[in-house]
Order: structure tokens, then sequence, then C-alpha cells
């Protein structure tokens, strides 16, 4: 659908529950009812009208729009073949890694060996599979709710260990911007517990920086990666150790 449709449809809505009529609305802009229900049918309000029929809801554009976003159908989880087609194309897994990450469809094909028509077909592909919704100008608006994510030992948490995560581990991490933490203890259920708590609340942080670095140019910001992993474990060469009685899961 397109966002004038979007945005009508809401305004419909926002109308029906607040039970106002068409006949107030052509009130509110000095119409017929009749007309008022030919601009609807039409979509063809100009934004004058449409702020107009704002204040009559009580609400301002802006209002509007955010509602909008709301009822939006987000994906919290693809399926198993959708990840699959993800991991098994990598110019497709590549331009969905990009869009999430704000990049904008020009700057991708100047920066990457995309021509211009595999970029859209690209970009179609990802329609479908309600990534994102393709709009006019190659502009995209994302699909993708605010706690998706990837299905466990799915075929993207496994393109992940097998492609990614040694290359990644792969530093001496001494460089700008890099740091490695290796710590190794006993801790109690309830330590080990707060320590994920923590982490949870380090990652929220995180996000919320990552999203006000969205709005600055490319130069000014940077692909950055960050992994941060715990559980119970014991090194196995040392559990190997341990006798037969005492080769306890944790």
């Amino acid at each position: 659908m397109s966002q004038t449709g979007q945005l009508l449809d809401t305004l419909k809505r926002e109308l029906r529950k607040q039970r106002i009529t068409y006949r107030a609305v052509g009130q509110a802009l000095d119409l017929s009812e009749a007309s008022v229900k030919r601009l609807f049918a039409g979509r063809s309000f100009t934004l004058d009208r449409l702020e107009k029929i704002c204040e009559l809801l009580g609400m301002s554009f802006a209002d509007l729009v955010q509602q909008v976003e709301k009822n939006i159908t987000r994906t919290n989880q693809l399926t198993q073949e959708q990840e699959q087609e993800l991991v098994s194309d990598i110019k497709l897994l590549l331009m969905a890694y990009l869009l999430v990450n704000h990049v904008e469809f020009r700057e991708i094909i100047g920066t990457y060996d995309f021509t211009e028509s595999e970029g859209i077909r690209l970009l179609a592909k990802l329609d479908r599979m309600k990534i994102i919704e393709l709009l006019p100008g190659n502009r995209v608006r994302l699909l993708i709710s605010a706690n998706f994510d990837w299905l466990p030992n799915g075929p993207i948490q496994r393109f992940f260990e097998k492609s990614i995560q040694s290359d990644f581990f792969d530093s001496s991490f001494n460089g700008p911007g890099e740091i490695r933490i290796f710590l190794s203890g006993m801790l109690s259920r309830d330590g080990n517990a707060q320590t994920v708590r923590r982490i949870q609340h380090l990652a929220s942080e995180i996000n919320e920086l990552i999203a006000e670095s969205e709005a600055l140019p490319s130069n000014q910001s940077f692909g950055t990666s960050l992994l941060i992993a715990m559980r119970p474990w014991e090194v196995k060469v040392f559990k190997d150790l341990r006798r037969i009685e005492d080769r306890r899961e944790f």
C-alpha cells in the first residue's frame, strides 16, 4: 500500500474511533458530505485539508504520521526458508544488512559491486520477504520490529558461526576502538543472573547509541561489531580430568 493510502486509512480509523462523521469533516472543511467522500475515495487531500482534519481529531499531523508507523505490521522473526534465502545469496544478505543499518540505496550501489538494476531486484526481494517496504525512488521503510531476532540455530546463526565468527576473532584487538576482555572465575547462580541482566542493560544502551548515530553522514560513522558471550562452562581439557562421577553439567 502507498504511503498516501496508509495515511488516509489511518485517518479514517481515527475518525471512526472518535465517532466523527463525514458530515462533521465537511463542516470543518467547508465542503459537502458527498465531496468529503469523493476526496477519501480519490485519495486527493491537500496538506492544508489534512491538517484541518487532524485539528478536528485533536491531533497534529506529526501525531497522524506516528500512528501510521504504529499500524504497520512489522516482522519479529523470519521463517527457516526466508533465512535460508538470505544466506544463499551473499549480495541479498549484504543489502539487507546495510538497509537495516540505515544506509541509503544510492550509497550502497555507489560503494559496493551492485548495478542499479541488480540493486533494485534485491530491494524487490526484500520487499517480498517483508524485511522492507519498497517506496518510490528506491527508498525503503524498514519492517523489522524492535525486538526482531534470528531463529535459534537457524540458517543465519549457522552462517555466523561458520563464516563470520572466526573472522571476527582473527584480531589482536589492540587497534583504536578495539577491546577484548576475557574473564573466568567461579560465580553463584545469583551472580550469574545479575551479570546477565547487566549485559542486557549494556546492550540496550549500545542500541540507543546506534540509533543516535543513524542521522550522521556516512563519513562520520563506521560499522562496528560487539560480541558479548557468557555461559556456565569449563574448558574441555579440564573437564576431561574430572572424576567420572563429578563430570556434572552446570
